[in-house]
């Protein structure tokens, strides 16, 4: 624990109230040690049970985490706003930013000509009563969805993937409930899961998804819902293959206890077919965002399932933030309608995939295996990833360190193609190998 963070309190609630303070303030930075229980206990003056309560309800609501032996620390990226941000490194000056997981501005399509032509179009003002899928919006969807293969009879919008899956886990799960992810996986879930009060189940995945066996064993540990990524998962570039696929639906067929999320955040950037589960199990949901193919400004995701999982999505939207933004529906059903976009889409992933695979290629004959079959990153496992990090750093590199996408997966780093040159890929490549194989130093003569 930081020295001069000094935690207070004489009731569970003020000892939790002054640990969030910490972390809030920045003085408890992520990764940070709490006391042991009973030694906090002891410098408090109370029982060793009130401190262990205050401990539980930090856990629950995600900001810090018990490890074994390892104590209990703060949580990577606690769900608090933090008046000091120290989750990354800052890049030094000149340095190239590959931490981020976001697209190429640059190709991203302009959104002035569509949001001009919308001021025109947009008609009158709507109100409260409004509140809704805009019907064209949902007409257009179920196409899209249709030609993957995706049933979507029932169908909503959220605001982008992660407030769909949020409150999908929300409508079905009560706190404590264990959840499915792949490990690794998105940080972005597993922080969600954790500020939730849910219990991840970390599910191993290769190139071809997340493994028949450890969804198996996650099943077999009282898993109530269940994460999948379509594909360009996110860190490892993974993609459900129609074999793949075809086990997982044969494991998870006719679970009635089991929520099922697919998530295809990556779309029509991913140039891999998909092969959905849609409908394998009684519970289920399909969630696609646009953010990736169109900017990640475009908080809208389209949500598709059984009638029973769409009607809770949309009910509880409608007793919160009410609905999605008309005109931002109506922004992306432009966006879908003009060929120009569609091209532009299209561009951007061959050129993702021209740069994901040329880097895992100059890696490959630097004698270093990484990950990546689709999307914008790739994952390069290493044995220390502070290490890597550090030295990448210092060569002119900023990368994100696995530990964030990590349950109990071997140590990696995620690399974010999307802002290489194909003339970046080579020097990079040289500098990872540098990075992951230090010159040992040699040894004495006399």
């Amino acid at each position: 624990m930081a020295a001069h963070y000094q935690i207070g309190g004489s009731s569970s609630a003020a000892i939790s109230a002054s640990v969030e303070a910490g972390i809030r303030g920045g003085t408890l930075a992520p990764g940070d040690a709490l006391p042991a229980v009973r030694a906090l206990a002891a410098e408090l003056a109370v029982s060793p049970a009130t401190v262990a309560k205050a401990y539980q309800e930090l856990r629950q609501r995600g900001l810090v985490v018990t490890a074994g032996r390892h104590g209990t620390r703060v949580r990577p990226r606690p769900p608090v706003a933090a008046r000091r941000a120290g989750l990354l490194p800052p890049p030094l000056p000149g340095a190239r930013d590959l931490s981020a997981g976001q697209p190429d501005p640059r190709l991203l399509p302009p959104l002035g000509p569509h949001l001009a032509g919308l001021a025109a179009e947009i008609g009158a003002p709507t109100g409260y009563a409004v509140s809704a899928v805009v019907p064209e919006l949902a007409d257009a969807a179920r196409e899209r969805l249709a030609a993957d293969g995706v049933p979507a009879a029932e169908i909503t919008v959220t605001g982008g993937a992660l407030d769909g899956i949020e409150r999908l886990l929300a409508a079905h799960l009560r706190p404590g409930d264990a959840v499915a992810v792949e490990d690794p996986g998105w940080a972005n879930l597993l922080d969600l899961v954790a500020a939730l009060g849910l219990r991840a189940i970390g599910v191993p995945v290769d190139d071809d998804g997340p493994t028949v066996p450890g969804v198996r064993a996650a099943l077999a540990a009282g898993a109530r819902a269940l994460i999948v990524t379509s594909r360009a998962q996110n860190p490892t570039g993974a993609a459900v293959s129609a074999d793949r696929a075809e086990e997982l639906r044969t494991l998870l067929t006719g679970r009635s206890d089991l929520l099922l999320i697919e998530d295809d955040h990556a779309a029509e950037l991913a140039r891999v077919p998909l092969h959905p589960l849609a409908g394998a199990t009684a519970a289920w949901a399909f969630v696609r965002s646009v953010s990736k193919p169109y900017g990640p400004d475009l908080r809208l995701a389209v949500l598709a399932g059984d009638e029973a999982t769409v009607a809770r999505v949309a009910g509880r939207a409608r007793v919160g933030a009410g609905w999605v933004s008309t005109v931002l529906q109506c922004l992306v059903l432009a966006l879908w309608r003009d060929p120009a976009t569609a091209d532009l889409v299209r561009w951007a992933g061959e050129s993702y995939e021209r740069r994901r695979d040329g880097l895992v290629d100059a890696l490959a004959a630097h004698g270093l295996a990484a990950q990546g079959r689709t999307g914008i990153n790739i994952w390069v496992p290493v044995a220390d990833e502070t290490m890597v990090v550090t030295a990448l750093r210092d060569a002119g590199w900023s990368v994100a360190p696995g530990a964030l996408n990590r349950i109990a997966a071997a140590p990696g780093v995620r690399i974010t193609v999307s802002p290489l040159d194909e003339a970046d890929i080579e020097p990079l490549a040289a500098a990872v190998a540098r990075a992951a194989r230090p010159a040992t130093p040699g040894g004495f003569t006399a």
